[in-house]
């Protein structure tokens, strides 16, 4: 989809970079479709996938689950693609905020696409298998589109830090051609960050149990599958897993902390509340998503450990990328305009 004019950011190099890595890693993974399972030192058998529980309930409540996520898939496919076709249309939206946000919006249906279509599937199997290369190519994926969202958040309060701290050099410091490089950086740094750790592990033996308890294949559980413990790898992705969520999230807060000083001396109240709409749909997703990252890695382990991450990773894996349209279409004036215009009303 070309979203802008010739001099404006295409957004169609994203699709086609998901596409190269998805390769990529399928490639990586076909080499090793099978998985051994070792029982005991003298017994060994082979088999190609592991058990997601998911969400254990009767039948009828697995039907309700499906029903309703399959809702909830529809509607944030549905607000998120509203918005890249309102910044596509209104040429008043082509400016870098609203690129960043159209990118961002396409990252979430990304991001929503890596889990709910096999939790749903989930629902309606029998068996609750995923495929071996199936679980770490999702796990590949779910992994690097969250850290690119954490890339994007960052760059979007950068974009906002200079909207408001430096209005008059904005323009000629957020071209079109330094905003181009910031997308794409974005995406290539968040896929690139998992590509090691994932491959090593998806190469390991897997011993015993093949079950794991959740709705998608986390690193935690399938590392407690291993035969042998491998301390070096466990090490690397324990480092490189929080490293950009808390570093990225150190910048955003600096950068509103000086937007924050930049709006207070703002004289007149009708400034200081213009600067702010500008940037409180940016601070809400920004609270959602990190607020429920930190819950995760931040809290100590409790008694219901399992429970606690599957119902924090739904909320922003899921409940985020549903949110997030609604936040900005109801907080900025632009987009509702362009929203309306967008769907006749």
């Amino acid at each position: 989809m070309h979203f802008l004019s010739q001099n404006d950011l295409n957004i169609n190099l994203i699709p086609h970079l998901c596409l190269h890595c998805h390769s990529v890693i399928a490639g990586a993974f076909t080499i090793h479709g099978h998985m051994k399972i070792f029982n005991s030192p003298s017994n060994s058998s082979t088999f190609t996938g592991f058990i997601l529980l998911g969400f254990p309930c009767p039948r009828e409540g697995q039907i309700l689950l499906f029903v309703l996520f399959t809702v909830v898939y529809l509607l944030t496919l549905m607000g998120n693609g509203s918005i890249i076709c309102a910044v596509h249309w209104d040429q008043r939206l082509h400016t870098p905020m609203y690129i960043l946000l159209a990118n961002f919006s396409f990252l979430e249906i990304c991001y929503v696409t890596s889990t709910v279509p096999s939790m749903l599937a989930n629902f309606l199997s029998d068996t609750k298998i995923i495929s071996f290369s199936g679980c770490f190519l999702q796990f590949y994926f779910f992994f690097s589109l969250g850290s690119t969202e954490c890339f994007f958040l960052a760059v979007m309060a950068f974009d906002r830090y200079l909207a408001i701290c430096r209005p008059l050099r904005y323009p000629t410091i957020m071209t079109r051609r330094l905003c181009t490089n910031l997308v794409v950086n974005c995406w290539v740094l968040g896929f690139i960050w998992f590509l090691i750790p994932i491959v090593n592990i998806s190469q390991m033996s897997f011993c015993g149990s093949r079950i794991i308890d959740h709705f998608l294949c986390d690193p935690a559980p399938v590392l407690t599958l291993t035969c042998k413990k491998g301390p070096v790898i466990e090490l690397v992705f324990s480092i490189l897993s929080p490293l950009p969520v808390f570093m990225l999230f150190l910048f955003i807060v600096g950068s509103y902390a000086l937007v924050v000083r930049a709006v207070l001396r703002v004289p007149s109240a009708v400034g200081r509340r213009k600067a702010f709409s500008t940037c409180g749909s940016h601070l809400a997703v920004v609270s959602l998503f990190y607020g429920s990252v930190l819950v995760m890695y931040g809290s100590p382990p409790s008694k219901n450990e399992a429970g606690k991450q599957k119902i924090v990773t739904l909320f922003y894996s899921v409940v985020t990328p549903l949110l997030n349209p609604v936040i900005y279409s109801l907080r900025n004036k632009d987009m509702k305009k362009a929203l309306k215009k967008f769907w006749g009303t």
